[in-house]
């Protein structure tokens, strides 16, 4: 089979003014150099179109472990792809699938170190590249789910929160309560993902819908959203409540500005009184989590007590497209571009 010698890309034509519209990109045909000693071909099959990106093409938020986006830069994220070309003595052979960083683009070539084998006969493959390793890492290492805890999780419906409910209810929650935009998806969450009840932000004042939702508190939350949110959450939590903050939603939905901040007024007096905890999660300080996550994913994937829901796009060409749709109408689960 000839290997490919072309590829396209994703890239950004230029620093978006407030969110990005698919008119910010350009997809472009580019040359694949053969690979290198020690260098693997990688067929991209499917790639993540993840929040996280407006932050890094709006230039918002220090101290970032990746660098800013600009013009004329490739976007990347998480990807699932076909080994093509492998080195004989190398860990990999043509035909396996790997997991990697390099998604945005249909094919890449780089050191085999730079890919992570997906174990042979996985339940699921594609649920490996839906970055909820955060959500249970947070649920897991910071947040730390008791038997019968009372569990938040905003941002519900997206790619880390649509599964963080069904983890924190295999956790042993009690009772889960998620956030979204929609009342559609809210139906959604409850009918199909076993949330409890899902509020919706902008139907009414938010901490009226949570104070009804958990009458006698919060003992977890697992925040990706901040502002209005959060604010509400610290509100209506316990005595020794813990938080994990895992993300910044407020502000990368807001126009205004660039995707690094979601301020938000929390009452410091009540986090004292209460002896509350707010830590902030970062996958980058937990290096054993995703083997772990892998293993218990799918074991559960197997034993069908967890389910992966995304929302697919087909074609590299409107992954511009669904990217600006995330800041807007937003998906069901991950959002995941197909190749």
């Amino acid at each position: 089979m000839a290997l490919p010698r072309t590829a396209r890309v994703v890239r950004l034509k230029s620093r978006p003014q407030g969110l990005p519209v698919a008119s910010d990109f350009t997809v472009a045909e580019e040359a694949l150099a053969a690979p290198g000693p020690g260098e693997v071909l990688v067929r991209n099959r499917a790639f993540l179109v993840f929040p996280g990106l407006r932050t890094l093409i709006g230039g918002g938020g220090e101290n970032l472990p990746v660098a800013h986006l600009g013009a004329g830069d490739a976007l990347f994220g998480p990807a699932l792809g076909e080994v093509l070309a492998a080195p004989e003595d190398g860990p990999l052979r043509p035909g396996d699938l790997v997991t990697h960083l390099a998604g945005w683009r249909e094919a890449v070539v780089a050191e085999a170190g730079r890919f992570t084998p997906v174990e042979p006969g996985f339940p699921q493959p594609l649920a490996l590249v839906s970055a909820a390793s955060a959500g249970y890492g947070a649920l897991t290492r910071t947040a730390r789910v008791r038997e019968g805890d009372v569990v938040l999780v905003t941002a519900a419906s997206g790619a880390v929160g649509s599964m963080a409910g069904q983890v924190a209810r295999l956790l042993g929650a009690s009772r889960v309560i998620g956030t979204t935009r929609s009342p559609e998806r809210a139906e959604r969450l409850v009918g199909e993902l076993g949330y409890d009840t899902v509020l919706v932000a902008g139907e009414r004042p938010f901490a009226e819908q949570l104070a009804e939702a958990a009458p006698e508190g919060l003992d977890v939350v697992l925040d990706l959203v901040g502002g209005e949110q959060l604010t509400a959450a610290v509100g209506a939590a316990r005595r020794g409540a813990r938080f994990a903050l895992a993300g910044a939603v407020a502000g990368q939905l807001d126009p205004a500005r660039r995707g690094g901040d979601a301020p938000a007024v929390v009452d410091s007096f009540r986090i004292g009184t209460l002896g509350l905890s707010l830590r902030g999660f970062t996958i980058l300080d937990h290096p054993d989590l995703e083997a772990e996550w892998r293993e218990r994913l799918g074991g559960w994937l197997r034993e069908g007590r967890i389910t992966f829901p995304y929302t697919a796009v087909t074609g590299i060409d409107r992954a511009p497209g669904a990217l600006s749709g995330l800041f807007t109408a937003g998906g069901f689960g991950a959002t995941i571009v197909e190749l």
